[in-house]
């Protein structure tokens, strides 16, 4: 197997990604990746995030705004979408009342992991 290559680019928006909460799209990470390398180009934003989730480093969200999101945080927890803003941020993993070893055992299937998606209004549009 090959090595690959280490990237400023690329370390970049790991970093970029592991200091956030809110789950930035694409265009986030692109227009603040910028701000450090001015000449990286769009595509070159989504290959490196491509490739980040493809190494299990970051994962991609999809939350049903027709956006793809990104995620450095791997550890298990569910997300909150706030439906005046839009923004998708995290929230506690434990939820008493799911149990996804009884989901498990009633599905074919082979779970990999899980999210829930809360849904309401952020703090931040309720001042």
């Amino acid at each position: 197997m090959a090595t690959l290559k280490y990237s400023r680019q690329r370390e970049s928006i790991k970093e970029f990604l592991s200091n956030r909460h809110d789950h930035p799209t694409a265009d986030i990470v692109y227009e603040n990746i910028k701000l450090i390398f001015p000449n990286i180009s769009l595509g070159t934003v989504y290959r490196n995030l491509g490739l980040l989730c493809d190494l299990g480093e970051i994962r991609k969200i999809t939350a049903g705004d027709g956006k793809e999101h990104y995620d450095a945080n791997l550890e298990p927890h569910n997300h909150f979408i706030c439906q005046k803003c839009g923004r998708l941020i995290d929230m506690p993993a434990h939820i008493p009342d799911y149990n996804p070893v009884i989901s498990a055992e009633n599905f074919n299937g082979e779970i990999e992991g899980h999210t829930i998606f809360f849904f309401g209004t952020c703090d931040q549009c309720l001042k």
